[in-house]
This record gives C-alpha cells, structure tokens and sequence, in this order.
C-alpha cells in the first residue's frame, strides 16, 4: 500500500518567509574612519605655531618687558604643545586602524618626505618650552620636557633623513619633473636639531658633556646643509626647465627658506654658546662663522623669498586657493626671523632688527590665516575626507598631491 504524501510538510518548507538580514552582515564603517586620511604632513601645523611663539621670543627689535607679550607667546606655545599631543595621539590610532594608508603614505613619493615634519615638531615644541614654557611649568620641567623632545625629535630626523631618500631611490621611481621643495623636508630636520641643541649644553656637566653635544650639533648642522645643497639644485633646475609647479604645490617654494634661515639661527647658537665650553681659537672662529655665513646666506634668502612670493601671487590669480600646503608660509618664515635677530645679535646692526621685525609680522599673518582656514576645513570635514572617487590618476606630481 502507498504511503500518502504529507503535503503539510511540503508547505511548511517553501511557504516560510525568508529572514531578515542578519545586522552583522551590514556595511560597518572602519575603526577610527575620522582619521584614516590624517597624513604626517599635519604636523606642520604643530609647527607653525611653535615657530610663532619661539621666533616673537627672540624678537631683538622688541622691548623685554612690553606689557602682555610674554604671557601671548606662552599661550601660543602652550598650544602648539596641545596640538602636538592631539596629532600624536591621532597619528598612533592611525597607525592602528589604517595601516593600508600609513603604507601608503610611506610608499608615496610625496607624501613621505613629510615624515620630516614630525621631528620638526618634537624639535620646536621643545625649544620653546625653556625660552617660554618655563614660565608656566617651572624650569625643572621645562628642561626634562626640552631634553625628551629632542632627543625623540633628534632620532625621528636622523631615521628620515636616511629612509626617506632610500626609499626615493629604490622604490618611488621619480624623476627630475617631479621634485619639489617638498623634498626638503626630511634633510632640514636635522638642522633644526643643530640650531635648538646647544640650549641644552649649560645644562650639561662642564668638559666633555657639553663640548660633545655642541659638536654633536655642528655635526647635525653639516649633515643637513650638505644634503640640501645636493638637493636645491634639482628642484630649482625644475622650474626652469619645467615652468611652475602646480597651483596647489606653489606655496611649498617657501619651504626652501627652511634650511636658509635655520642655517643661519644654527651657527649664531653656536657663536653664542661656544665660549667656556670649546677652547681658543675654535671659540672665536664660531663668532666670526656666524657673521661670514649668516649674511650671504640670509641675502639668498631674500632673493627666494622674492621668487616664491611672485610664484605664489601668480598662483593665486589663477584659482589657487587654501590647502595644507598653505602651512609652508609659516616655518620656514620664523626660522628667517631668528636668523636675522641672531645676526643682529652678532653684527649690532639695526637693519637686522628691522628685518626680524616685518618677517615677524608676515609669519603672524601667515600663521593666523592658515590656521582659520584649517580650522574652517576641519569643521566642515572637507579636510580629512578622501579622495574623490573617480578614474585613476595619471602618476605625475599635480596628480598625487591633490
């Protein structure tokens, strides 16, 4: 006997509804997404502000004692520190989250020069901190604080300074249409070290501690002065035989001023500190090599910053408008005003006051303009979006720094 067919199994299979998605299959977006596009080159930002407070603390032309200039100057140290905090700890969940991009970055030929800026930042905030922080946190502090960031700063250079060329080398594949000042930026952080070092040398043991680490700075100074005069030639050769740099990189010819100025602030630092700590002639011969290098060197400077100034008006009239790399403006600007306020310390000519006084006033401007712009930017979310989808890009330097 045939055994009936149930039917109301037969329903109960393809009558059932099927199940709602589960939520875990949903699109989730990534850990830490506001920061997956944060790049190494917002550390100028840290930068910038640092330089504004470090360069109006070595104003010559300025009265010591002019009611409220102090305390604003530690107010615009005390956030450079806080900036750099903030960076720091974002830069870290990037690292965390998004290493896809952080490798990226690395295997980016203009991207990766910027990892200059972060010992450049380490460097500045420090060097402030016993010129103006001392005042809010006590010397003690201050020199502890002076003495990590340096040294931290000092190492992340020296690592960049190295990497980032090999990397140029064996793995960026550029060629000569594609440098840019930018490239700069790793070879004039150990300037920076050069110029901000010998503020530690009274706080050593007198003899071989404070002697070592003078020299130890001119070492520095002579790493990053030879590695730029190997360097300049390529990106200056590039705009005469290349025409302008695209409008969006335009404000990084100020960049150039960078290892100019610092140059300049570096070997006044050594003039200054040199006595008591290396003996007769050498001591002497700093004071006359802060006077013989400073001045034609800060003449160039001038000449640049002419040059780059008319790229930049240039730019402007045709459509160039904000971006990171408007942060150029500032730095390396301050670092020509502690050059001159160094020459005038060692010429006593007014001319050098004057001088560090208006380049004074245009990093005040420069600085307060770019950082209502970025804080605009980063309100609106327009600065740490991502790229905009679209077809590839061909592989050419206006191409990768948009």
């Amino acid at each position: 006997m045939a055994v009936p067919r149930r039917p109301d199994r037969m329903t109960m299979v393809t009558a059932i509804r099927p199940l709602p998605p589960l939520p875990r299959a949903t699109a989730r977006p990534p850990r830490a997404a506001a920061v997956r596009h944060l790049g190494p080159n917002w550390y100028a930002c840290v930068m910038g502000t640092a330089i504004v407070a470090g360069a109006g603390a070595a104003l010559p032309a300025l009265p010591a004692h002019t009611p409220g200039l102090r305390p604003a100057l530690t107010t615009v140290w005390a956030l450079s520190l806080v900036l750099l905090a903030v960076l720091l700890a974002a830069r870290a969940l990037h690292w965390a989250h998004h290493r896809d991009r952080a490798r990226a970055h690395l295997l980016d030929p203009a991207m990766a020069p910027f990892y200059g800026c972060l010992s450049m930042a380490l460097l500045a905030v420090g060097g402030g901190s016993l010129t103006l922080g001392r005042d809010w946190i006590g010397p003690r502090a201050a020199v502890v604080l002076d003495a990590v960031l340096f040294t931290a700063g000092t190492a992340v250079g020296l690592a960049a300074a190295v990497a980032v060329p090999y990397l140029m080398a064996v793995r960026h594949r550029v060629t000569a249409q594609e440098a840019t000042p930018v490239w700069l930026l790793p070879l004039v952080a150990p300037m920076v070290s050069a110029a901000l070092g010998p503020r530690l040398v009274p706080y050593l043991p007198e003899g071989q501690p404070r002697a070592t680490l003078l020299l130890a700075c001119v070492a520095l100074f002579g790493l990053s002065l030879l590695a730029t005069l190997m360097t300049l030639p390529l990106v200056f050769g590039r705009l005469i035989t290349h025409g302008p740099l695209p409008l969006v990189l335009t404000p990084s010819l100020f960049l150039v001023l960078g290892p100019l100025g610092q140059s300049t602030t570096a070997v006044g630092a050594f003039a200054d500190i040199a006595p008591g700590v290396v003996p007769a002639p050498y001591d002497e011969g700093f004071r006359v090599l802060a006077v013989l290098y400073g001045v034609p060197v800060t003449g160039f400077a001038l000449l640049w910053l002419c040059l780059a100034a008319a790229h930049v008006v240039r730019a402007w009239r045709r459509g160039m408008r904000f971006a990171m790399t408007w942060w150029s403006f500032t730095f390396p600007v301050g670092t020509c005003v502690t050059g001159a306020g160094a020459l005038a310390s060692h010429t006593g000519l007014l001319a050098y006051d004057v001088l560090a006084l208006a380049l004074y006033v245009l990093l005040a401007g420069a600085w307060a303009t770019a950082a209502w712009c970025t804080a605009r930017g980063l309100l609106s979310g327009a600065l740490l979006a991502g790229p905009a989808p679209g077809p590839p890009a061909p592989r050419s330097a206006t191409a990768r720094t948009r």
